[in-house]
């Protein structure tokens, strides 16, 4: 039976023993190793779900910035379901949507506008909360990556590295975001010089 999209998961039993032989349940009930890439490409995502998770748990965390990261959390989710469920023919099951891919470009959009025009590379850092940011990018890098190695494997939904691709180029843009009224340390090619302790 198809979960509707709203309707929530029910956990009655948080350890079932079910996986103690390696293998674990894809969303469709079918059972597969816990090698199975798909298992490692939700797994990624999870992990970039939990860094968005300590970013919103920042208290130097601008205000506008928590309520877009609090909807792209439960979005992963959708990822995470999407990612689990094998595709089989036109079903119906929970995917990931132009919709909410749409609402990442309008956000990329949106906070990109203010920021000054980049004239170089940027390092990972600044204040706490871009650099957090910056980690959580570079996993959704890593999430992307890992669903794309799927798909050489498997049909996946196509959409997925698609919205994992403009996630990562949101979080860049909203680690920016995080750094504006502060310093935004820019890559000098060749390094600055070293001086001696």
């Amino acid at each position: 039976m198809t979960r509707k999209r709203e309707e929530p998961v029910r956990l009655t039993k948080i350890y079932t023993r079910g996986g103690d032989q390696g293998e674990t349940s894809l969303g469709d009930g079918s059972r597969v190793s816990k090698l199975d890439p798909r298992v490692a490409a939700f797994g990624v995502v999870d992990e970039l779900n939990a860094q968005l998770g300590v970013v919103l748990a920042l208290g130097e965390l601008p205000m506008e910035l928590r309520e877009p990261l609090a909807r792209i959390q439960n979005d992963l989710f959708d990822v995470g379901a999407d990612l689990s469920t094998p595709v089989v023919g036109d079903d119906r099951r929970l995917r990931v949507s132009q919709e909410q891919i749409d609402a990442l470009e309008r956000l990329c959009d949106r906070f990109n506008e203010p920021l000054p025009e980049l004239k170089s590379f940027v390092l990972p850092g600044g204040s706490e909360a871009a650099a957090r940011l910056h980690v959580a990018r570079t996993v959704c890098r890593r999430a992307e990556l890992f669903a794309l190695a799927t798909a050489a494997e498997m049909e996946i939904d196509p959409l997925v590295p698609v919205y994992l691709n403009r996630l990562s180029d949101l979080l860049f843009i909203l680690a920016r975001s995080a750094n504006v009224g502060g310093e935004e340390p820019l890559w000098e090619p060749g390094g600055p010089a070293a001086t001696s302790p």
